[in-house]
């Protein structure tokens, strides 16, 4: 996956999105449609932009939920597995569940 050259950088500027509470990344609507397969591998990385229309914000380009569902299902998994092969022992989880509602 190749950065956006310094070139395509102009025109960009970041903002912050406190409902979303992330950083993404301001482009506009021409640049977008002439950059869009660049911007979907970036995208497809977990990157996520503001598309603006004359500076108003008009549409967010952000990964779909699916990538996050499948990443997170991925990392479950994983982590069975690793319980499997180094199971935890000599502690008694109920134990730890409860000390740690107090």
């Amino acid at each position: 996956m190749r950065p956006l050259s310094p070139l395509s950088l102009k025109g960009l500027k970041e903002r912050g999105d406190v409902a979303l509470n992330m950083m993404k990344t301001e482009i506009g609507a021409y640049e977008a449609k002439t950059k869009l397969s660049e911007l979907l591998r970036l995208v497809g990385d977990g990157q996520s932009f503001t598309i603006t229309n004359r500076g108003e914000p008009v549409a967010d380009l952000v990964p779909n939920i699916g990538i996050k569902r499948k990443d997170r299902a991925l990392a479950v998994r994983k982590l069975k597995e690793l319980m499997m092969v180094h199971p935890v022992r000599d502690v008694n989880i109920k134990e730890l569940i409860l000390e740690g509602r107090k």
